[in-house]
């Protein structure tokens, strides 16, 4: 029976008061779908509201687009599942051998803000399961407590986009938290990359982590290298 991976993506399409749209990114989802696929894994898609979740415009520009981008695009039973994506509220999170989500600046609106999101994510933890993030997902961490009342990523080496990569792109007056500060405020034990939109990935035991869409690939690895090591009690 082969092992079972579910990626939640955010329902948010709006960036804050802004005009602009947002939603998942799309290299964040690509990467590590392809490669948990190609690993023999079955992934299921699912989102906060259920059906078809919005992606952030600019990461689908076709100049640099990368190749698993490409790939998703172009394979029909993918975009299916991204337009059909089940709702977080139907999911049993026991049923999966792990969680990943994606970022994208819509995570902002609606990970950290969803009771059930965190509690999916904390029980599939506690069951075993391994637990993925990148770049604004690990936002879906921060509602996370584990049964005796402690956040997941307290006392955790963890890792997301920074403080200083959101003032780069001139966001941190837009996004309703910074996501490195909320999680060292919970306990986590951030280890971010110094210099901007480098790739950075963090795996401690059960929980990956990584920086931004250039640490795909790296997040990816480490969540096949955890996977590879079996379920275990938390």
């Amino acid at each position: 029976m082969s092992k079972r991976a579910l990626i939640v993506l955010t329902s948010h399409a709006k960036l804050g008061e802004t005009d602009k749209p947002t939603g998942f990114y799309w290299e964040e989802l690509a990467v590590p779908y392809w490669r948990l696929r190609d690993a023999g894994l079955t992934v299921d898609l699912a989102s906060l509201a259920g059906g078809a979740a919005p992606a952030d415009p600019g990461s689908e520009a076709e100049e640099g687009r990368p190749a698993a981008v490409q790939r998703f695009l172009d394979d029909a039973d993918a975009m299916a599942q991204r337009q059909a994506t089940l709702a977080i509220a139907d999911v049993d999170p026991t049923a999966y051998d792990l969680i990943f989500l994606p970022g994208g600046h819509g995570t902002m609106w609606d990970f950290a803000q969803s009771a059930r999101l965190g509690a999916v994510v904390a029980q599939a933890y506690e069951a075993g399961a391994v637990v993925g993030a990148v770049c604004h997902g690990p936002a879906g961490l921060v509602g996370a407590r584990l049964s005796d009342g402690r956040p997941l990523v307290a006392g955790k080496r963890v890792n997301s986009f920074t403080d200083a990569e959101e003032e780069a792109v001139g966001l941190t007056k837009v996004v309703p938290f910074l996501l490195e500060s909320r999680l060292r405020e919970l306990g986590g034990l951030f280890e971010g990359n110094a210099e901007n939109f480098q790739a950075h990935a963090v795996r401690d035991e059960r929980l990956v982590t990584g920086q931004n869409p250039q640490s795909s690939e790296r997040v990816a690895s480490l969540l096949l290298q955890a996977l590879a090591e079996g379920r275990a009690a938390a």
